[in-house]
Formats: structure tokens, C-alpha cells, sequence
């Protein structure tokens, strides 16, 4: 079943259970990614629609953070449900030491030397892992690994 086809059936089940956080967190998904088909003109393969839940993902933590601190709970409780809906539709996310092989192996491929790399190992790294590793985590490994290498 494709993603489109299941964020369907959770809205038809949203709906019919009267359950409106849930139901307007998936039109919040379905429009998100109905926008960024429209600005392609073409349908969504399944990396770029990833990367659309990776960037909804990170907007909705950086919302919690700042709602927590101007003292709104009502806003933190209804990103952190859109939050928990965007998730389910992301895949299972990869363990430390799977993320740990796909950097030794981006530096290895890469010929990274020190941190001045850094660009090229992100670039070959995260297609790979988008939607399965947090990409500011990512960044901060990888940044540890060459600063490691170089001494």
C-alpha cells in the first residue's frame, strides 16, 4: 500500500471516529505534501516524500521547543499529536551502531580526511538515512568521527 493510499484510510478512520487533532494532522500531511507535488508538477517518490515528513518533523520540534518556552501548553499539546500522526508514515529509525556503519562508510567512500570533508560525507550520507536518523544527529557524528580522524 503506498503512503498516499494509507494517509487516506487514516482520515476515512480519523473522521469516522470524531477524532479532530488526528484528523487535522493528517489534512495538515496530505496538504503538505499535496503543495509540494503541485510546486514539482510531478508525484512525490517515496525518498522526496521522506524528506517532506523529515522537514514537517523538525518544524513540529522546533514549535514544541518554543511554545514550551513562552508557557503554551495547549499549542505544545496539539503539535506534539501532529508530532506522533507525521511519525507513524516515517519509517522504523535506524540503530546507533547501523548509523555508526553508513558514516564509516561515507568517510570511507568520500576519502574524508578531516572536518573541512564534512560537506562531502553529509552529502553522500544523507539520502541514505533521511527519514531514518535525525540529520542534525547525523551532522554531529559525523563531525565527531572526522575530528577523531584528523588526530
Amino acid at each position: 500500500m503506498t503512503l498516499k493510499k494509507k494517509m487516506d484510510q487514516e482520515m476515512i478512520l480519523a473522521a469516522k471516529a470524531k477524532d479532530k487533532l488526528r484528523l487535522s494532522a493528517l489534512r495538515l500531511l496530505k496538504s503538505g505534501l499535496h503543495n509540494r507535488e503541485i510546486d514539482l508538477k510531478r508525484e512525490l517518490n517515496e525518498a522526496e516524500f521522506l524528506q517532506l515528513l523529515s522537514a514537517m518533523v523538525k518544524q513540529r520540534k522546533d514549535s514544541i521547543e518554543q511554545f514550551e518556552k513562552g508557557g503554551r501548553a495547549d499549542l505544545v499539546e496539539k503539535e506534539e499529536t501532529e508530532l506522533k500522526v507525521i511519525q507513524e508514515f516515517m519509517p522504523t529509525p535506524m540503530s546507533e551502531a547501523e548509523l555508526d556503519a553508513m558514516i564509516a562508510e561515507a568517510i570511507r567512500e568520500t576519502g574524508a580526511a578531516s572536518v573541512r570533508d564534512m560537506g562531502k560525507v553529509m552529502a553522500t550520507l544523507m539520502p541514505k538515512v533521511t527519514g531514518k536518523a535525525d540529520g542534525k544527529m547525523v551532522g554531529e557524528k559525523v563531525k565527531a568521527r572526522l575530528s577523531i580522524q584528523k588526530q
